[in-house]
């Protein structure tokens, strides 16, 4: 078992589901991100999942756009969110995960990325625009150097290839509850949790489910893991408190956290 399977697994023995927060490394600037993964961790986040900034981020939303691009702007390279998760690795023992395109993986080198994250305790990587089917030789390094490789399924999924992402996929299944790009929304919709539920019925005694792309508040939270989610990923809703750039921000992260940490555990009203 890796220590992302093993903190999923946590929380269900004390009767509760995961929380997944994420932020966007470096941003504001990155002596700033590992006091933000304090809070967060504070406040009761599960997994930490860091960000790496990127000038073409496909998969998200405004929200993560802009936060790469103060990120990339306050000088935050690939190496440089290897150094901060060492920061934050050195006072916690929450697992971490950095979420990368492929064009900085490729760039440095596979091996020599990934065992740079791995000695700096990174414990999984997300690749979402690495296909399962062109990744046998980044699993094979990842594999080697003992971090989690975590595929992404979306609405479009076929069941057939759904099947072949869970059985490539380590710590745990990103489910895309959505189509479209990260970001908040109102609610989650009723085809959302028919996607959990069928989804489930797959990674059921497999591989962890977690349900991120529009989770933001604790109602959200409650609904994806009543729906059968093990992990809920929130990311926009803290890097909104960060931008806002209040006095107040380690303690409205913190509080945010707790609140939808809470949120897992209060299901009775979810759906």
């Amino acid at each position: 078992m890796t220590k992302i399977y093993e903190a999923i697994q946590k929380t269900k023995l004390q009767g509760s589901a995961a929380l997944i927060g994420y932020i966007t490394a470096g941003d504001p600037n990155p002596e700033t991100t590992p006091k933000i993964a304090d809070a967060l961790i504070k406040g009761g986040i599960d997994i930490l999942e860091l960000g790496l900034p990127f000038s073409d981020p496909i998969a998200d939303g405004p929200t993560i756009q802009a936060a790469s691009l103060r990120a990339l702007k306050a000088g935050t390279t690939p190496m440089k969110v290897v150094e901060i998760a060492k920061q934050i690795k050195a006072k916690h023992d929450t697992p971490i995960i950095i979420m990368t395109y492929y064009n900085p993986v490729f760039k440095i080198g596979t091996n020599k990325f990934l065992n740079a994250a791995k000695e700096a305790g990174v414990d999984g990587f997300i690749v979402p625009d690495l296909p399962v089917e062109e990744a046998d030789d980044y699993r094979a390094v990842a594999k080697k150097a003992q971090i989690d490789t975590i595929f992404l399924a979306s609405p479009a999924t076929s069941k057939e290839r759904l099947g072949k992402i869970v059985d490539a996929s380590a710590g745990f299944l990103y489910l895309v509850s959505r189509f479209g790009v990260t970001g908040s929304q109102s609610k989650v919709e009723d085809s959302t949790v028919q996607l959990i539920k069928r989804v489930q019925q797959v990674t059921a005694r497999k591989i962890p489910l977690a349900v991120g792309f529009g989770i933001s508040k604790p109602e959200h939270v409650r609904t994806v893991i009543a729906a059968g989610a093990d992990a809920a990923i929130v990311g926009s809703a803290f890097i909104n408190i960060i931008e806002r750039k209040s006095g107040k921000m380690l303690r409205d992260l913190e509080a945010t956290a707790r609140e939808l940490k809470a949120a897992t555990r209060n299901l009775e009203t979810a759906l």
